[in-house]
């Protein structure tokens, strides 16, 4: 994490710069990144292989995975696709789509190339590229055959499920019955782990108040802001500028806003582990969100007063449902995150507050064998001193925050809500004396920090894992450090 500093001004006293770092609980660890998609590798005890793991190629139709009912064979790529699904039947049509190189490999063969991994050299002239393709890969489905398709028409969210019943042929394709399934049913006791960022290209955004505007950079970098920054890439931008309520007894100088930007860099995390030794469902998986975070956020005037729980002010909602492949089968990840303005306030502080604050989070959940599914959350996190002003006496508390949740194919599986905040609160009273001299006294305080907690949801046995009976919580992840304090007697 980076160093930062900045100086801290309050009218008439300078506070030294600070900085201060939030370090979070639980980690997943020894996710390899993505290498070239869909590679298998045979794994040393020459039963299960090692998956790699990395972002579909986009533009282009990914082909679907099937699972054949008698067990010949791995899960292959095929030219089959999902031309129409019915959610609320659960009936489907499949179709031959174009052929595809995907094959299940022999054993030292790259899935992708057909090029040896020792030699590195193609098969041998006057062959046939798919030479070595199973017969199986592309004939018609049968009952008990697994698909694991990316989005498709009636399933935006992707498609995994088992064939029931074959009902016939129509002029799409042929139609069937199709019931829920897991990936273990697909990926079998093959092992994948890896981290896959996410395209902001491919994200949608809902602005929910006047003033946001979106920005993301995927070439050479996107410019914003008068001095024409760059924006790094992969990186999204939200930047917002909106009023909030004010306390009525406020002069109109004291109106309350909050303006400022959010900055992500987003990724997927996801691992496999299905070498469960013949015992029912894989022995190990994981499935997060982590990303970098940056924000820049200033808040001023008088807030008006909240009772109960907080003021929160959604400004924008995002989504994305990155397609990555896991060897030869594609895993559609739903990815939603709501951005908030929140402030907690007394209604009788005027403020000025800007913070900047930097950092990562990690969200998730880890699953083992004989222990079940472990929340995962972690953060590191600095916050630069701010630029602030109290006056009056009361409490003020401002936060740009985002609820996220990712899941896999249209299911929820973790759910977190990350807050980054400035906290101030002040004692200062004046005073006049009947020979005209007057006074000022009291004390005041700033206190910057972040909320981190969330939820695993019973969908994440869509990994094979048993079902557990209620949402199982990460746990509140919060720091807070001191900003400045001071006394002010004049």
């Amino acid at each position: 994490m980076r160093t930062l500093a900045r100086r801290l001004l309050i009218p008439g006293l300078t506070a030294l710069a600070l900085t201060a770092t939030g370090c979070g609980s639980t980690s997943h660890t020894g996710a390899a990144e993505p290498a070239a998609p869909a590679a298998v590798t045979p794994s040393s005890d020459g039963t299960s292989q090692q998956l790699d793991v990395a972002a579909a190629p986009q533009g282009t139709s990914t082909p679907a995975a099937v699972a054949r009912a008698d067990g010949k064979g791995r899960t292959e790529k095929s030219a089959l696709k999902v031309a129409s699904y019915d959610q609320a039947t659960g009936r489907a049509v499949i179709a031959k789509g174009a052929q595809t190189p995907g094959r299940s490999p022999a054993p030292g063969k790259s899935s992708e190339t057909g090029k040896s991994p020792e030699t590195g050299k193609s098969p041998e002239a006057g062959k046939s590229p798919d030479a070595g393709k199973s017969p199986e890969a592309d004939k018609p489905v049968a009952v008990g055959d697994v698909i694991a398709s990316a989005p498709a028409p009636g399933a935006p969210a992707g498609l995994l499920a088992k064939v029931t019943e074959v009902v016939g042929k129509t002029d799409q394709g042929t139609e069937v019955k199709t019931a829920a399934t897991t990936l273990a049913a697909v990926l079998g006791d093959d092992k994948a782990d890896g981290k896959v960022p996410v395209d902001p290209a491919a994200v949608t955004v809902e602005p929910l108040t006047k003033g946001v505007t979106f920005s993301w950079a995927k070439g050479p970098g996107l410019t914003f802001g008068p001095e024409g920054a760059k924006l790094p890439l992969g990186n999204l931008r939200l930047d917002v500028n909106a009023a909030v309520d004010t306390a009525p007894d406020a002069p109109a100088s004291a109106g309350a806003s909050v303006s400022g930007f959010v900055q992500l860099a987003p990724q997927v995390e996801f691992a496999y582990d299905g070498s469960a030794g013949g015992a029912p469902g894989p022995r190990g998986a994981f499935l997060g969100m982590s990303g970098d975070w940056s924000s820049q956020w200033k808040l001023q005037g008088r807030a008006a007063a909240s009772t109960g729980a907080p003021k929160r002010i959604p400004f924008a909602k995002l989504h994305s449902s990155p397609v990555i492949q896991v060897g030869p089968v594609p895993v559609v990840i739903n990815l939603d995150l709501t951005c908030y303005i929140q402030v907690e306030a007394d209604g009788r502080v005027t403020v000025e507050v800007q913070q900047d604050v930097k950092g990562d989070f990690k969200v998730g959940g880890s699953y083992a064998s004989g222990k079940g599914w472990t929340p995962v959350s972690a953060s590191n996190v600095k916050s630069t001193p701010v630029k602030a002003s109290v006056t009056a006496t009361g409490k003020v508390k401002g936060a740009i925050g985002a609820e996220a949740s990712v899941g896999l194919y249209g299911a929820v599986g973790v759910t977190a809500d990350f807050a980054p905040y400035v906290r101030g609160e002040g004692d200062i009273k004046a005073a006049a004396s009947s020979d005209g001299k007057t006074s000022l006294e009291g004390a005041w305080a700033l206190y910057g920090g972040f909320d981190l907690s969330g939820n695993l949801q019973l969908q994440l046995s869509l990994f094979g894992t048993p079902v557990f009976e209620r949402k199982i919580p990460l746990g509140t992840l919060n720091r807070e450090w001191a900003l400045s304090t001071g006394h002010i007697k004049r």
